[in-house]
């Protein structure tokens, strides 16, 4: 068996430099960051961060370039979306090893990550000619009210580590799709996949110079400075609850105020009512708390599962778990790869401890090997354990008993999070009215918690963010209103 390595460029560009107003080139800061490939340590790449200054440049540029880009006929932008997409099927294997390698995907959670990726870049595509305004009347005799549609300037997007490619195009392929002009900051663990190869495809489709820029950098030296910059009018940013209210407040608080698009962290509950299919509740819940190791906001945090099924539903749970393949991420038969990182690593084995500390009952504990996390599958867990109470971003959940369904309700809702969530019954109607009650911004009934389509909102409630992405929401997203009054006479 052996680690798919990827190669030190992507379609001819070396994964040393930015893609910065429209030049490809090493950033200007001090610092020199490895790209590490978490499953067995050997460095990808190096790339000197970008600086300030880069960001400045990035900026300034796409503020210049963003007038002609909106400009552009619906058919002229629609063309570079589809070529886009195109793009990136032919270039399927290539961003494939390249996910594996650099986030510890493993290879059926890669290939997933670009078909989504595909869908939503062509769903953008179609964008342009769904973008409407309006004509009302006035109270102004001679006077009439047109509000167009227009875009909103230009974007900063800050993607996250755990879908880096997907979670990039997420929002650029949108963004430039309706006429914006894009500044993409990846994350630190995943530059090559969340910013040079975005940047790069859309680069060869036909964006011209200037509308899409990436910098990767340190937080510390420019992620402030990249959200109160007075070029952006939106930041959309992936990642973690805590950043992302820092990223809120800088942009409120920080300079010219900005609008926010914020998908943050999850607690998910799949919760398991009486009637429910067992069968299908534990596949559904096998998958949904172990698919690229648990690295997902949408992952199943809290499995809640009625008093009448629950030992029956741990049996079975076990036993579909602990068969679940988990090694090398570039094996096809691997379900599990490696956490991304040893500060994750760490986390995840003082989750372990506390979970053993405050008492849950340990069903499955697989072994710690490296970056590599068996699962771990907790019973008899109760609400006011960390378990339960925090996001979990790893292969370990725990399993709550309800009396019944209002107190399977009441388990669902005790989080300060509420993205996504799931719901098995063989009710239909039962399951959609337990759906409304939990307050979640997407809960599904008989499927798994980890859904996206593109034309369907993505979007949470609580402390899971702000805004929604995909379809019509990401029309409303990235564009605003222009009220312009004509008068006649």
């Amino acid at each position: 068996m052996t680690t798919t390595t990827a190669p030190a460029t992507f379609a001819g560009t070396e994964t040393t430099t930015h893609l910065i107003a429209g030049t490809w080139r090493a950033g200007s800061s001090e610092r020199v960051t490895a790209d590490i490939n978490p499953w067995d340590g050997s460095v990808l790449t190096e790339i000197r961060q970008a600086s300030t200054t880069d960001v400045d440049d990035a900026y300034e540029a796409a503020r210049k370039a963003q007038p002609a880009w909106a400009a552009l006929t619906p058919a002229e932008r629609q063309a570079i979306m589809y070529r886009a997409a195109e793009l990136m099927e032919q270039r399927r294997d290539e961003i494939v090893d390249w996910l594996i390698a650099e986030s510890g995907s493993t290879r059926s959670k890669a290939n997933l990550e670009v078909t989504l990726a595909v869908a939503i870049t062509r769903e953008s595509a179609s964008f342009p000619a769904r973008t409407h305004g309006r004509t009302t009347q006035s109270n102004t005799p001679g006077k009439e009210n047109r509000v167009y549609r227009v875009a909103k300037g230009v974007i900063g997007v800050i993607s996250p580590w755990n879908f880096p490619y997907h979670l990039s195009i997420r929002s650029v392929a949108p963004a430039l799709a309706l006429g914006n002009a894009v500044v993409i900051k990846p994350a630190s663990d995943t530059m090559v996949t969340g910013g040079i190869i975005p940047a790069r495809i859309f680069e060869e489709a036909g964006v011209p110079a200037g509308v899409i820029s990436t910098v990767a950098g340190a937080g510390s030296e420019i992620g402030d400075h990249f959200v109160t910059h007075p070029v952006p009018a939106l930041i959309s940013f992936t990642g973690s609850t805590p950043v992302g209210r820092r990223v809120g407040e800088l942009a409120i608080n920080g300079g010219p105020m900005k609008q926010v698009a914020l998908e943050l962290g999850g607690n998910a509950p799949l919760v398991v009512l009486d009637d429910a299919d067992l069968d299908a509740a534990v596949q559904a819940a096998a998958v949904g708390s172990f698919l690229h190791q648990g690295q997902i906001c949408m992952a199943v945090n809290r499995i809640i599962v009625d008093q009448s099924l629950y030992e029956e539903f741990l049996e079975k749970f076990e036993a579909a778990v602990k068969n679940l393949p988990v090694g090398d991420p570039s094996a096809e038969e691997t379900f599990i790869g490696p956490v991304i990182n040893d500060s994750q690593l760490d986390g995840l084995k003082k989750k372990i401890e506390t979970a053993n500390r405050e008492g849950a009952r340990t069903v499955l504990a697989g072994p710690v090997e490296g970056r590599l996390v068996h699962p771990h599958i907790f019973a008899d867990v109760t609400p006011d354990m960390e378990i339960a109470r925090e996001e979990i971003f790893g292969p370990l959940v725990g399993v709550l008993k309800a009396q019944d369904e209002e107190h399977a309700a009441e388990l669902a809702n005790d989080t300060e999070f509420g993205l996504s969530a799931a719901v098995f019954t063989t009710d239909l109607d039962r399951g959609a009215q337990f759906g409304l009650r939990i307050e979640a911004g997407m809960v599904q009934v008989n499927d798994l918690t980890v859904n996206d389509e593109p034309h369907v909102m993505f979007g949470g409630a609580k402390n899971s963010g702000l805004g929604r992405f995909n379809g019509d929401w990401a029309i409303e997203e990235f564009t605003t209103d222009r009220w312009i009054g004509v008068k006649r006479g």
